[in-house]
């Protein structure tokens, strides 16, 4: 007898944590520092002092993103915690009407309502809390929030993505480096788009369009400002 075939499909739910920060991260560090760059390149500084406003732009910014990312999924896992809390409660106090709140939800989704009820039960029996918390409260071990994760994630990234404006600095000769590091900038941008669309099983082309605009137009006005402001200081 032949053995069934085994089914797998691919899923990308599982990715959105970590490629979110990734992303995120890493776009943020590429558009700031090459903004930053060219815009202070614009008031007609020197290389040097450029690269030392790159410098401190890419260590305040992966500071800046780890802080940002850690307090915003620590509050997130703080509320996780406080749902899982009360629901933890109102299980150990009624633990029938908990059965029931559970099978009104499967009723909802399309069971009927004996076999919802069924379900609802062997569920409860099996491991009621989480049963609780993926199919009222939404929560799973994949969208778990995970503060420290995801602040070095973001740290990480960011501080990957400013070295690569820092490094066309470095390579550039002086009376380029805004055409360079600009041009240059957008090319990983549009690498980093398509490759988190891909990653993500988003369409490449949107991906890459999203990134390289948006990051055009920030060049484009810390440029205008650095040209206008320059000379007046």
């Amino acid at each position: 007898m032949a053995k069934p075939r085994r089914h797998s499909e691919r899923h990308y739910a599982d990715r959105i944590g970590w490629l979110r920060a990734a992303v995120l991260g890493a776009n943020d560090g590429i558009v700031s520092t090459a903004s930053l760059v060219v815009g202070v390149a614009a008031a007609h500084t020197a290389t040097s002092g450029v690269l030392v406003a790159g410098i401190s732009g890419l260590v305040a910014g992966a500071m800046s993103m780890a802080a940002g990312e850690y307090v915003s999924v620590s509050s997130q896992a703080d509320t996780e915690r406080a749902d899982l809390e009360r629901e933890r409660r109102e299980l150990a106090q009624d633990a029938g009407a908990e059965s029931e709140e559970l099978a009104a939800i499967y009723v909802g989704r399309g069971l009927e309502p004996a076999l919802a009820q069924q379900v609802a039960r062997q569920l409860m029996a099996h491991d009621a809390l989480s049963a609780h918390a993926r199919d009222e409260l939404g929560l799973s071990d994949i969208h778990q929030a995970r503060p420290g994760q995801a602040a070095l994630a973001s740290a990480a990234t960011f501080a990957i993505g400013a070295a690569l404006p820092l490094i066309l600095v470095v390579l550039s000769p002086g009376a380029l480096l805004i055409p360079v590091v600009a041009g240059g900038s957008l090319v990983f941008l549009a690498l980093l788009g398509g490759l988190a669309a891909r990653t993500g099983g988003a369409r490449v082309a949107v991906g890459v369009a999203r990134v390289t605009l948006l990051g055009a137009l920030a060049m484009a006005i810390t440029i205008a400002v650095g040209t206008l402001f320059g000379p007046v200081a």
